[in-house]
């Protein structure tokens, strides 16, 4: 059995009430006694009795009861230590079988009680303790570690007092010659560490005696505890030798102890050291360490050749490594503050042993680990203390090995060496070393300055080795080990290494791992080692690392500057540009700003260093991507401001001036918000600004011939190469040395890499701006470039096949066919079109087309055909901008045109991968404008190609499968090239439109298009009327009426438009309003209006897009129809007919939506035009009769019903008799026929008197059987009541029913109302005919009809209040059926004032009615009226009394009940007329507190609730005489299972106070009920303790005391919490002091609350006794029996309720 030493259970004492925030004080207690000790006053059986059960409980089951147990003995216990531990000694004593755990916790007790309490113990009594507390701790020889723990912290904490009894009592138990317990020795150790001083002076003497038993003990667990014990006493006598000032005797030595330790040591170390018991060998090990401290210098060196090996071999042995590092370290110190000499044999070992555990894993969330990393790195520094060659050479030499743990270890020793040496330094020069041994002597400190000194000197030394050695680790593919290195270099660049030669590569890493790139950016899963270091972490560090070293040493300035430069420019530092950028800016400014010399770069001189030209470059490339590299371009722009002097003197001025503007720019941009191409021009025109600053053609010359050669340096960055080549157009633009643009155009065709599509454009862009000012030249090169060798091919035919590089060549030629259209596009306005059929055109379709043999073949080449197309786009530009100026016919665009057909229709039509089409189209586009035009067929087949080529696509989210060929683009861009083809096509239908800008010219576009508009498919759709929208705006925009003719095809337009404005996608919806809006405009201005005229109708459609937004279809056909309101307005007579039967067609469209928009527009269209369409009534009636049998479509058929149903209005009785005869339920057809009868408002007025008519003569229900074998009666609905009720519902849905509904409200109102009362519980009749008939709610079509009624009525806030308190629900069923009504009244008598006076007198004949369903609803009714003021307002107060004293006689109890509760509420709706009907009120209270015919006790409840609230307002004179009576009525009561009738007699007792004032006899039933009110306070029910509060506080002022009034006024607050405990306690306290001779009552009263039925009351009922035992004083002590007390609590430790034996425990605990 194994016991570590353990830690004493402390339990901090607890009040009463347990933890709670500082509370208010009440007020101070005048003459308030401290209360006594009732232990010295109790009856001892009573003690006895109590002390007895907390002792029985210590070993309670729950945890929090076992705690209370300790807390209530430890307050007794501190209160009477002596008296308590006696009686926990004679428990102990008389029940020797106690289990375990319960001896344990009483032993725990005790030793709560020692600590409290050992100066007040007396000295009998300490030495009984020792000797329990030893005796328990030694009773069983085996070990059971918590009993005899318990009982060795016992005599632990008397040791810290009477430690000399202690080691009389435990070296009684440790004799020579016999093996002691486990915990004697276990108890001295721990003794040893809590009073050293102490302890101590009996080492000597226990060491003595230890010695021989050392050798007798066999057990490992005996062993491992005196090794513990050994270690402990060395550790105390190396603290009471540091501290030998404070001691009790200071006459003690180091070689006192000298020899017994080193005669343990011996036993330990050549003994037990070699157990097979890891947990032994690891204490032995520890022991081992702290013992060598005191061992003699001899003894000591003679053993440590045996002692270091012993102690290394553990790590192989253990894996708790942290004792092991610790114990060497001791060893090692001891050995260095003696100067051994033997401990150089030991060093290759232990360097050996400790690099293993500086190169382990080390988690930080593990502390061990940490700590024992840290003693390892202690080792080492001691080591090296002494041998700083050795040391430093093993290290380095360990760098060399590749493994990334020992590397790790390595490098985090060489920083920790580094580091010290300068802590050494430090040390040394200041005289200041801190040793933990205790003892030192002079010769020890000289020898240890001398080791110190040299090893700072040898570090010193050994730094260019250092420097080195390091560059292994460098080269390191591990971020773990690039990590440490780091460490190291920031440590070595504070200590001067970097300044010595082979500094630079330590900087040179640091910016290489500044320049990594993102761990994860490819597709590789996250790892899970806890360790890992990814490339984000690192280049962090490194980021962070270079800013310290740029700002933190100063030395390292001239390190850095310029040399940082050269690390600007190479490719693979580009991550690094941020860091590298910012650190020379710091640099530069702060040698700019102190007028350094060596601000001013000498390129010529710095080796390594690259060109001005190449710097400039680099920067100005990096700002055209300024997010890219980790945001470089803000810092790049900085620091070509800071260099411009360096770059060139003439650029200062410039960068000064813009520079800044453009950061601030970039300050405010993201890199999504950023327009890049205005970006791009921004830096163009800063390097053209440059350039001619300089005015340099020699510079200028330069820079363009470093840019070409910097040019391999982006082969990586296509974007990047591409800018930069538009750079070297713009500085050979600047250039008028011919001869270095005809050079460096040469060197860019050929440098160029030609197959990618990005770097092609790049070159052709570069080309073209070089050709704005050299176009003779540009072109002659071209020339020259076309004829040279890269272009020349096999003429065999078979080897064309085989022809290595043809690719190549074709990729070559593609750029060279670009390279023209953009020189058309830059070229001279002036000089281009003389050159545009000669020189370009002629050269692009020699390079497109191939001959072989003599026959032309044409290319496939994708990127020919890209490039070809993109230059004749560009070509169509430039000849665009030309003929503004001066005529020109394109004899060449047909043919052009054709080709670029072709190459649509080549195309997939069901996938988009290239951007093939979006080229085609936009150079169509560009070729429409100009001479000749298109014939109408070709402009037919351009059409219908690229129509049916773009629309027919599969939307964007679609991947098509891969070809062999081709890869499938990415989501992002196959979006982006979505977007373009879409784009294109609008472009080209503009373009195509501008020739023929007519009605006609529209049309002939718009018929392609039109087929689109009704696709199943919402992308074709949206494409169409994406298109349609578009290319109306543009014909608006451009139209030019110049005579009044007519929009022929407006009509037809708006048919095939306006249904799009419900379709399901919501960019349709817009754009369907945006068209109609256009269409409109369009109208108006071929109507003559002027462009700047503003029709108010139509300028209201594009507000109409907002309410598109919502998706609701109602909010949507609204829309509809009040666009259709206005086309109907603007829309000819003459095309009326055609949008009509266009709209026909609408009802079968694709989209449901469309349809049901097509038939709102088709009726609201009918309801403004209809007049001039008589001719066609019949036709259009017989077609909508069809469509309302055949449209499956809900809404639909809905909207064509409500046409036909109005026709049907002139045959109302007919229909009536037709529809009342229909199956129940109805059917849809039927509900619409009903619905569509309420649009015309006398037609619903004569239907709904008809109704109530009938509901009031014919029987709501009959009684049937429910079957043969069950003789039951069920209530079935007759059917035509229930038909009526079900389509006077359907009709009042019609909104056109307000009118008669609101005219006859009051009688509707009070129908519907008696209709549902009839209805509730009722089934439905039965139809075999119609299996649907069973499912008919009877009671949820009068509630749903009278819901429908309400909001006609526009009674919003009484609708909004019902809905808010789920009343209609409650309505329907019969159990809830009277709570609904109850909300109904109250709403309408909330809101709905005026109205009641009618209600009311329509609904009191049927209190008379023969249906009880109906009394009971009726008088539900009435009982809440009378709780709202409103009823006097309006007079009806008499009419409602009078009605509820006729029902208080109802033979139903329910009517009664509710008779009851409507007398009640008259208090609080009238309270002025309560006296009034004084006598009625108390007289129908009574009686109904004495009902008998009450089963569920409610109506009791009722009078109880109704007097509680009545008596508030009568006057005292009318209830004086009756006040004891009512309250001994109510007092049996107060203890009810039922919590309402508790509550509400708790309430009435409270009411009931103000008339007992005063009165002796009130007083006295007050203090009876006082105990059950203050229990109640924690009753279960929180509605019952806000009743306790209020009844409380409106006593008080009975009670007869005024600090209790006080108290219960302020604390008792129904809306405040209340901290009971403290409120118990205080009023304890004044009942003793008010009412001492009352206190036998009180606490008989709280006793007889032990047996609750609530253990929340029975817990209150403890804290109420505990309270008034803790508070009562001497002299009215004779008042309680003390027995009963105690036998009550005794029996609530035993509670099953944990809580209550909580309480019951704390109430004991006051027993003081």
């Amino acid at each position: 059995m194994w016991q570590e030493p353990g830690h004493s259970l402390g339990v901090a004492p607890g009040s009463l009430c347990g933890s709670v925030p500082k509370r208010r004080s009440l007020p101070l207690l005048r003459g308030f006694r401290k209360p006594i000790s009732l232990i010295n006053t109790m009856d001892n059986t009573d003690v006895e009795q109590v002390t007895l059960a907390l002792l029985d409980a210590a070993n309670d089951k729950d945890s929090e009861v076992q705690d209370q147990v300790r807390k209530s003995m430890l307050t007794l216990g501190k209160q009477q230590p002596d008296r308590v531990l006696a009686m926990c000694q004679d428990y102990l004593l008389k029940n020797p079988k106690l289990v375990v755990s319960h001896r344990v916790v009483i032993l725990q007790t005790i030793k709560l009680i020692v600590s409290c309490r050992i100066e007040e113990i007396s000295a009998p009594r300490i030495k009984s303790i020792i000797s329990l507390a030893s005796d328990e701790m030694t009773r069983s020889k085996e070990v059971i570690p918590d009993w005899q723990q318990a009982a060795s912290n016992i005599l632990v904490a008397v040791g810290n007092k009477h430690i000399n009894d202690i080691m009389e009592e435990i070296l009684s138990k440790f004799q020579p010659g016999v093996l002691p317990h486990f915990f004697v020795v276990q108890t001295l150790a721990n003794l040893s560490d809590s009073n050293v001083y102490g302890m101590v002076p009996f080492l000597n003497a226990i060491l003595g005696t230890m010695l021989p038993m050392l050798g007798m003990a066999r057990q490992d667990n005996m062993k491992w505890v005196f090794s513990s014990a050994l270690c402990h006493f060395s550790d105390s006598i190396l603290e009471y030798l540091a501290n030998l000032d404070k001691a009790p005797d200071p006459t003690v030595r180091k070689d006192t102890f000298s020899g017994e330790i080193y005669a343990a040591f011996d036993i330990l170390f050549n003994n037990w050291l070699q157990s097979r018991e890891h947990k032994l060998r690891l204490t032995v090990g520890e022991a081992v360490g702290s013992m060598c401290h005191l061992m003699a210098s001899d003894k000591l060196e003679e053993q440590i050749p045996r002692i270091i090996p012993a102690i290394v071999s553990l790590y192989k042995k253990n894996t708790e490594h942290y004792v092991i590092s610790k114990s060497l370290c001791h060893v090692l110190e001891a050995s260095v503050n003696m100067g051994s000499r033997v401990l150089e044999t030991q060093v290759d070992n232990l360097l050996l042993a400790l690099h293993q555990q500086v190169s382990a894993p080390v988690d930080y969330s593990d502390p061990p680990t940490v700590k024992n990393h840290n003693e390892a790195l202690r080792c080492f520094s001691l080591l090296a203390n002494s041998f700083p060659d050795r040391t430093v050479m093993y290290v380095l030499q360990k760098l060399e090995n590749s493994n990334e743990r020992s590397r790790m270890g390595s490098l985090a020793v060489l920083r920790h060496l580094i580091n010290s040496s300068c802590e050494i330094n430090a040390a040394t020069r200041n005289h200041q070393f801190h040793f933990s041994t205790v003892v030192m002597y002079s010769f020890t400190f000289l020898f240890i300055a001398v080791c110190m000194c040299v090893a700072a000197s040898t570090m010193e030394s050994k730094k260019l080795l250092i420097l080195a050695s390091i560059r292994q680790p460098m080269a390191d593919h591990s971020n773990k080990v690039k990590k440490c290195v780091v460490q190291v270099i920031s440590a070595m660049a504070h200590h001067g290494y970097l300044e010595l030669e082979g500094g630079e590569l330590l900087v040179r890493f640091i910016v290489q791992n500044c320049a990594l790139h993102d761990t994860y950016q490819s597709h590789h899963r996250p790892t899970t080692d806890p360790e890992e270091v990814t490339n984000e972490a690192l280049r962090t560090m490194c980021d962070s690392t270079l800013h310290l070293l740029t700002t933190t040493v100063g030395r390292l300035a001239d390190v850095l500057w310029p040399k940082l430069l050269y690390y600007l420019t190479p490719s693979q530092y580009s991550n690094a540009t941020t860091p590298l950028c910012k650190s020379l800016i710091v640099l530069g400014n702060k040698k700019k700003s102190n007028q350094e010399p060596s601000f001013k770069i000498d390129f010529t001189q710095e080796v390594n260093l690259p060109s001005p030209q190449t710097v400039m470059i680099r920067l100005l490339v990096n700002a055209a991507f300024p997010f890219n590299s980790r945001g470089h371009g803000p810092p790049s722009l900085s620091l070509l401001q800071i260099l411009s002097i360096n770059i060139h003197p003439n650029t200062e001025t410039v960068w000064e001036k813009e520079i800044p503007l453009l950061l601030s720019l970039l300050d405010e941009s993201t890199a999504e918000s950023l327009d890049k191409k205005q970006w791009d021009e921004k830096m163009l025109e800063l390097l053209s600004n440059i350039l001619v600053s300089i005015g340099d053609d020699k510079w200028v010359c330069q820079f363009a011939a470093e840019a070409t050669r910097y040019l391999s340096t982006y082969n990586n960055a296509l974007e990047e190469k591409s800018f930069l080549y538009r750079c070297i157009g713009v500085t050979l633009r600047q250039c008028f040395n011919k001869e270095v643009v005809k050079k460096q155009l040469q060197e860019v065709l050929l440098v160029a890499r030609h197959n990618d599509a990005i770097e092609r454009e790049g070159v052709a862009m570069g080309v073209g701006l070089c050709a704005s000012s050299h176009l003779e030249g540009t072109l002659a090169k071209l020339d020259e470039y076309g004829k040279s060798d890269a272009f020349k091919k096999s003429p065999s035919i078979f080897n064309l096949l085989k022809e290595r590089n043809e690719v190549e060549v074709e990729k070559v030629k593609s750029t060279l066919i670009l390279c023209y259209g953009y020189v058309a596009l830059n070229a001279p306005s002036e000089k281009i079109l003389n050159r545009i059929d000669q020189d370009i055109l002629r050269c692009i379709s020699k390079h497109f087309n191939t001959k072989v043999l003599g026959i032309k073949v044409e290319t496939k080449d994708l990127t020919m055909k890209l490039s070809l197309i993109q230059s004749v786009g560009l070509i169509a530009k430039a000849i665009s901008r030309c003929v503004k100026k001066q005529g020109y016919i394109f004899s060449r665009k047909q043919e052009l045109v054709t080709v670029m057909l072709d190459f649509i229709k080549s195309e997939p039509s069901d996938s988009l991968r290239t951007p093939l089409r979006p080229l085609v189209m936009i150079t169509c586009a560009n070729l429409m404008p100009l001479d000749p035009p298109l014939s109408e067929n070709e402009s037919f087949d351009l059409l219908k190609v690229c129509v049916n080529s773009v629309f027919s696509l599969p939307p964007d989210t679609h991947t098509p499968e891969k070809t062999k060929d081709e890869e499938n683009l990415d989501p992002k861009q196959r979006k982006a090239l979505y977007k373009d083809t879409l784009a294109a096509l609008q472009e080209l239908l503009r373009s195509m439109l501008a020739r023929d800008p007519s009605p006609d010219g529209f049309q002939s576009i718009f018929k392609h298009i039109e087929s689109w508009l009704g696709s199943v498919h919402d992308h074709e759709r949206e494409r169409a009327i994406t298109a349609t929208s578009n290319l109306l705006a543009y014909y608006l925009q451009n139209l030019n009426v110049k005579s009044m003719v007519s929009f022929h095809n407006l009509g037809a337009l708006l048919g095939r438009l306006s249904p799009r404005c419900s379709d399901p996608q919501l960019a349709v919806r817009a754009a369907a309003v945006n068209c109609i809006y256009t269409l409109l405009s369009i109208q108006l201005r071929y109507e003559g209006f002027s462009l700047d005229y503003k029709d108010e109708a139509v300028e209201s459609l594009p507000s109409l897009k907002e309410a598109l937004e919502n998706p609701d279809h109602s909010v949507l056909y609204k829309t509809c129809s009040d666009l259709t309101k206005v086309m109907s307005k603007r829309l000819p007579q003459q095309q009326l007919t055609t949008l009509v039967f266009m709209l026909f067609e609408g009802l079968v469209d694709s989209q449901t939506n469309c349809s049901r928009a097509s038939s709102v527009i088709l009726n609201t269209l009918l309801k403004t035009r209809g007049a001039g369409l008589q001719d066609l009534v019949p036709e259009m009636l017989e077609v909508l009769h069809v469509r309302l049998q055949s449209i499956t479509e809900e809404q639909v058929r809905v909207a064509v019903g409500q046409t036909v149903l109005i026709l049907a209005s002139q045959h109302l009785q007919t229909v009536i008799n037709a529809l009342v005869n229909q199956p129940l339920p109805y059917d849809s057809w039927t509900s619409e026929m009903w619905m569509a009868l309420g649009a015309d408002p006398f037609v619903a007025s004569q239907i709904i008197e008809m109704v109530m008519e009938k509901l009031v003569i014919m029987a709501p229900y009959v009684d049937k059987k429910e079957s043969m074998m069950r003789g039951g009666m069920t209530k079935v609905a007759t059917n035509q009541p229930l038909a009526m009720t079900c389509g006077l519902k359907e009709l009042l849905l019609n909104g056109q029913s307000q009118e008669p509904a609101v005219s006859l409200f009051p009688q509707l109102f009070s129908s519907l109302t008696v209709r549902l009362g009839a209805s509730v519980g009722v089934m439905p009749p039965k139809d075999n005919t119609h299996k649907h008939s069973g499912s008919l709610h009877v009671a949820g079509v009068a509630a749903e009809a009278l819901r429908i009624l309400l909001a006609r009525a526009q009674l919003d806030e009484v609708m909004k209040r019902l809905d808010e308190d789920n009343a209609w629900d409650a309505l329907k069923e019969q159990n809830t059926h009277i709570t609904g009504v109850t909300l109904l009244a109250r709403a309408l008598a909330k809101h709905a004032g005026p109205r009641l006076p009618a209600i009311v007198e329509c609904l009191c004949p049927s209190l008379n009615n023969i249906y009880e369903s109906q009394r009971i609803t009726v008088t539900a009714f009435f009982s809440e009226l009378l709780n709202h003021h409103v009823v006097t307002e309006l007079m009806l107060i008499d009419v409602l009394m009078n009605n509820m004293m006729e029902r208080i006689s109802d033979p139903c109890c329910t009517v009664r009940m509710l008779a009851v509760r409507g007398l009640g509420n008259i208090a609080v709706g009238s309270p002025e007329k309560v006296n009034k009907y004084a006598k009625e009120l108390l007289a129908a209270m009574s009686s109904g507190m004495e009902e008998k015919d009450d089963p569920g006790k409610l109506i009791t409840l009722e009078a109880m609730s109704g007097l509680s609230k009545v008596l508030l307002h009568l006057d005292k004179k009318n209830v004086h005489l009756l006040v004891v009576y009512i309250f001994m009525k109510i007092k049996p009561f107060l203890e009810s299972d039922n919590d309402d009738i508790r509550c509400a007699s708790i309430l009435l007792m409270g009411n009931l106070s103000k008339f007992g004032s005063g009165e002796p006899v009130f007083k006295d039933q007050i203090h009876n009920v006082l105990v059950s009110l203050l229990l109640h306070l924690v009753d279960p029910n929180a509605h019952v303790v806000k009743a306790c509060k209020y009844a409380m506080r409106v006593c008080a002022p009975v009670v007869g005391s005024e600090q209790i009034t006080t108290m219960f006024q302020n604390h008792l607050h129904e809306d405040k919490s209340l901290h009971y405990g403290e409120f118990i306690n205080d009023l304890t306290k004044y009942l003793i002091q008010d009412f001492p001779g009352m206190l036998n009552f009180y606490h008989i009263s709280v006793i007889q609350f032990f047996k609750s039925n609530w253990p929340e009351v029975r817990a209150a009922a403890a804290m109420f006794i505990g309270f008034l035992l803790g508070n009562i004083q001497q002299e009215h002590l004779s008042h309680l029996n003390m027995g009963t007390i105690s036998k009550g609590l005794v029996m609530l430790l035993q509670d099953p309720d944990p809580v209550v034996r909580v309480k019951a425990a704390e109430a004991m605990g006051h027993f003081h």
